[in-house]
């Protein structure tokens, strides 16, 4: 346990990174005693002690790296500290005063080429950014110049620091020979690279001084947009985008595909680009608002919004259109029934129970303004019918994260998430641990809790699937190139931007099938599994589970499209009956007690199948939370959106046609 806290508070993952960490300080520690002793061979150890532990930090621990640089201790200071220090030995060990003034000129030279390199990178990193940011429009009738090539451009920092090497080198083995030679040589190559990456790189800002203008880029995506007409958008923002977020766009792309009506989607941060997942749909992604009202979306009559932000009020503002709030998921959670639905002009839900859910927050909004569409994101859930059982239960326990505050904290992890495990581990069953991608965002106790029980399950986890990892890998790389994403800049986003093929969408679903279905085959000797990533989906742990085990939220809500037995956490041990008048969720469900003594007789609805009492509550439940199957929720969803687009456009056209009284017949105001 201590070991655990000392690498929560130095942010290091496990106990390698933390040795890792020791090494690393007591390598720079031992660097000036080292150098005034002086000890040549001691000093050299614990110098690439340093340099190695350095790099590997950056790679197995960059939450450490992070924090050094908040306390000063950056990258530069790092290499600057030990060139100070070998000067420092060369001094102590009567070095010639010409290698020591040549060798401090040569090394200051090299970070004074190294902050030059620097500000000529940003120059051309600005130039590259641009207003608006595009994927699936054909932008090739724009001239956009090539990005540097990666070896001069992207983490440039680091390679030019490393550069310092040669000079380094050179004067230890000075010091050991006694020749001064080699110190010579080691200044001139690292002078010699260090210029010559820097002439190199003062090219490529010659090109890119090419760069179109800001009312060029917007014309001509105004120009592609006006081709495309979009009647349809899919509206995201959020402050602090990542891929934890993106699931909220993600889950509706599918959905947005199967419209009658032109969709567009348009993001408002740039770092959404790198985690939306792929889509022959186009999409536009402008930062600033005043870019944004400068596109050409006067046709789209119906925006969806599947998250409320800030930056909702740039949309909101366009009148034309008509405004709804689809959230990215149906729960019991105060989210769901938000006051601040009142700036939409509908509410789309997936069955009666949101309905009901926004008739109990008075003044919310109106009845009308509610419309029930399902959810159609649900069809890949396999029905309980048809879900064959294997020898082992597999129990999925996928708790919700703890929210932006504690009273909207409904997660099961800081109470009782490592001791529900620990009694799990205890049953003969599978564990399937998919928490939610937010986990930890903004509670220490729920991050800690989260690693505990990762730290129970890793090791069945990762041994099944060596022999499955190399396809595995070659099927994400493909995914990744076929999604569009790569990690260029603005620039080479906008430059590599086409209207995309869309007999890619067979080969992406076949190569999807193909990657969960060896997935887990290569996990079927595996006894627990931790899922994290985007693959394998939720839907897919769905259908792979025998039992759900979660909290107050809308992957319970989701799970009951499939029929089979779940439970919800009931941790602040509320009576049953208070706890399901709160919860429409827990109409279907068993409720699991904070101490867990209830589980044994829980999972006897699965080893038990004629046992389980509630399999009719959750028959009926599925109809009033999620809507009736017939007819299908994307057939409704379609219907919404065309009934919307119609009303917007008649209601457009009523207010072109009525007259517009003079000033002066205008009745006075009392």
């Amino acid at each position: 346990m201590t070991i655990r806290r000392l690498c929560a508070a130095l942010r290091v993952p496990g106990k390698t990174e933390l040795l890792l960490v020791i090494l690393f300080g007591a390598g720079f520690a031992a660097l000036p005693v080292l150098a005034l002793l002086p000890s040549l061979w001691g000093f050299t150890a614990a110098w690439a002690v340093t340099y190695l532990a350095d790099e590997a930090l950056h790679i197995k621990a960059p939450g450490f790296v992070r924090r050094l640089a908040t306390l000063q201790l950056s990258r530069v200071m790092r290499f600057a500290v030990r060139t100070v220090m070998l000067l420092a030995l060369a001094d102590r060990a009567d070095a010639p005063g010409a290698v020591l003034v040549t060798g401090l000129a040569v090394l200051s030279a090299h970070f004074l080429l190294v902050m030059m390199y620097s500000a000529l990178h940003h120059a051309i990193r600005r130039r590259r950014i641009l207003p608006v940011i595009v994927r699936n429009l054909d932008m090739s009738g724009i001239d956009i110049p090539e990005r540097p090539p990666a070896y001069l451009y992207r983490r440039f920092l680091r390679k030019l620091l490393h550069l310092d090497l040669p000079a380094h080198a050179g004067l230890v083995v000075a010091l050991a020979t006694g020749t001064w030679y080699s110190a010579y040589v080691g200044y001139a190559l690292t002078i010699g690279a260090a210029s010559a990456a820097l002439l190199a790189l003062l090219g490529q800002f010659r090109a890119v001084r090419r760069m179109p203008r800001r009312d060029a880029v917007i014309g001509e995506v105004n120009r592609q947009l006006a081709g495309y007409r979009p009647e349809v958008a899919l509206y995201f923002s959020f402050a602090a985008v990542s891929r934890d977020f993106m699931y909220q766009v993600n889950m509706w792309i599918e959905t947005l595909e199967q419209l009658d009506r032109r969709p567009v989607i348009v993001l408002r941060e740039r770092a959404s680009f790198r985690f939306l997942g792929r889509t022959r749909i186009p999409v536009v992604c402008v930062p600033k608002a005043d870019d944004l009202a400068e596109l050409e979306l006067s046709g789209v009559r119906v925006v969806l919004y599947p998250g409320n932000a800030g930056k909702n009020v740039h949309m909101l503002r366009v009148a034309e259109a008509k405004h709804v709030f689809i959230g990215h998921g149906d729960s019991d959670k105060l989210a769901s029934s938000n006051r601040v639905s009142k700036v939409y002009d509908e509410i789309w839900v997936a069955g009666r129970a949101g309905r009901d859910r926004y008739r109990r927050v008075r003044h919310a909004i109106s009845d009308d303004a509610i419309v029930e569409v399902g959810r159609p994101q649900l069809a890949p859930v396999r029905p309980h019918a048809e879900h064959i059982a294997g020898p082992v239960p597999v129990v999925l326990y996928a708790p919700t994260w703890e929210g932006w505050s504690d009273d909207d904290c409904h997660t099961s992890l800081i109470p009782m998430g490592v001791p529900l495990i620990e009694k799990l581990l205890a049953e003969n069953v599978r564990i399937i641990y998919k928490p939610h991608p937010l986990t930890g965002k903004r509670s220490p106790e729920a991050a800690a809790a989260d690693r505990a029980i990762r730290g129970l399950l890793r090791a069945d986890d990762e041994k099944a699937t060596e022999a499955a990892r190399p396809r595995l890998r070659e099927i994400r790389a493909r995914l990744d190139e076929m999604s569009g994403r790569h990690e260029g800049d603005d620039a080479q986003q906008l430059r590599e931007s086409r209207v995309p093929d869309r007999d890619g969408a067979a080969e992406w679903q076949d190569l999807r099938d193909e990657w969960h279905r060896i997935f887990w085959a290569s996990r079927s000797t595996a006894r627990h599994h931790v899922i994290l990533g985007q693959l394998p989906t939720l839907y897919a742990c769905f259908n792979q589970a025998d039992l759900l085990i979660s909290d107050v939220s809308s992957v319970v809500a989701d799970f009951v499209a499939g029929l089979k037995p779940y439970v919800l956490t009931n941790a602040q041990d509320l009576p049953d009956e208070e706890f399901r008048a709160a919860y429409t969720t827990a109409g279907g469900a068993y409720l699991l007690d904070r101490a867990c003594t209830r589980l044994p007789e829980i999972l006897r609805s699965v080893r038990e199948p004629r046992h389980d009492p509630l399999a009719p509550q959750r028959r009926t439940l599925k109809e009033y939370v999620l809507g009736p199957d017939r007819p299908t929720s994307m057939e409704r969803f379609n219907v919404a959106v065309s009934d919307l687009a119609d009303k917007a456009v008649a209601e457009r056209a009523e207010d072109l046609a009525a007259p517009v009284a003079h000033p002066a017949q205008r009745e006075p105001v009392a």
